[in-house]
């Protein structure tokens, strides 16, 4: 087995990499990402990229000549989250949709057998009347969500019984990871709880959220890339993540209180609802996949945030959290003239330049 991941550089990437490491010794594994946030490093000292062969190129410009050789195609690379949809929309699509299909189409030219594409719960959006399965009806509320579900819709028409398509929609991620997220809803909390002994909900905590810590996430990825036709067929998007995993806001920041002595939590009450708020139904990738379920616990991911934001001195005053939010990286990269506004290179990438 060969496999490309694209997006390798980010926050579920390390992971990914090393479960496919530990599951495929003698694979050749390859990453390809555009280096935004190769600096981004919890512990600067600590390089988890040891373990695979690195291209530094932007997806949009992957060459097909570059998927020679390659069996596999894990495609982690895209636009992250709604904020940073809302600031670059039309990049958003650009890079999640038409980067995607385009990426895939090469691959499949090229001779790669499977596609794993890392979609997402939100195109479910809003949703009131219980979990969402995958015949559900679909309702993108943001730039994010609709070029997942876009991009979906491409993938479908290029797979066949010679190239396997696997969608996993994702539910939220959380954990820890070298390249930490702390804009994500629960590393964010429990970043609030270390530096501040508060956490500040700023809806009025009653939203669901479906999560997934980044081990299982790369636990899925590892099933997906090796998926038979016969678990699945060609052409499969699944809901990615577990039953037990579906909460609700106000309940992520009390379990974290309850982890973090001393914590408080403020809630705002006079918020105006929010309608990113679902549950979703993990029924179906529970069956085709019952060896690759998520393990992690909502203790246990919340306790290894905690510990390793504490050792990196996320408790002192000079810790930077703002080099661990993704949109702010980019407008800081854009505004000092690194990256241009369509969030391509200005000069030629180096790590220290985002470190």
């Amino acid at each position: 087995m060969n496999v490309l991941v694209t997006g390798n550089l980010g926050y579920v990437g390390p992971g990914v990499v090393g479960q496919l490491r530990a599951s495929h010794a003698a694979a050749r594994i390859c990453g390809l990402d555009a280096g935004y946030f190769a600096g981004c490093l919890l512990n600067p000292d600590a390089c988890p990229d040891v373990q695979v062969e690195q291209i530094l190129a932007d997806v949009r410009d992957l060459q097909e000549r570059q998927l020679a050789g390659f069996t596999g195609v894990v495609h982690l690379a895209g636009i992250s989250n709604d904020p940073i949809g809302n600031a670059f929309g039309d990049i958003t699509a650009q890079v999640n949709h038409e980067a995607t299909v385009a990426l895939a189409a090469k691959a499949k030219r090229s001779g790669v057998r499977s596609f794993v594409f890392a979609s997402s719960c939100s195109v479910y959006g809003f949703a009131e009347d219980g979990a969402r399965t995958e015949q559900s009806t679909v309702n993108p509320l943001t730039a994010y969500a609709k070029s997942k579900l876009a991009a979906e819709g491409g993938l479908a028409e290029l797979a066949d019984r010679n190239f396997t398509v696997t969608c996993l929609r994702f539910a939220t991620a959380c954990g820890m990871s070298p390249r930490l997220r702390l804009d994500l809803v629960l590393n964010d909390f429990v970043a609030s709880a270390v530096q501040d002994r508060e956490i500040r909900i700023l809806s009025d905590g009653s939203p669901w959220r479906p999560l997934i810590d980044v081990r299982d996430m790369a636990r899925a990825i590892d099933w997906a890339v090796a998926r038979p036709d016969e678990a699945g067929g060609p052409f499969l998007a699944v809901n990615a993540g577990s039953d037990a995993w579906n909460y609700q806001v106000k309940d992520l920041a009390a379990a974290v209180a309850e982890l973090i002595p001393g914590t408080s939590i403020r809630i705002n009450k006079d918020a105006q609802p929010d309608k990113r708020s679902y549950k979703v139904s993990f029924e179906l990738f529970r069956r085709l996949a019952p060896h690759h379920q998520p393990s992690v616990s909502l203790e246990q991911s919340i306790a290894d945030l905690a510990s390793g934001l504490e050792l990196a001195g996320a408790n002192r005053p000079e810790f930077q959290r703002e080099r661990f939010i993704r949109l702010k990286t980019l407008v800081g990269l854009v505004a000092e003239g690194r990256l241009r506004r369509d969030l391509t290179w200005s000069r030629p990438f180096s790590a220290a330049a985002v470190a």
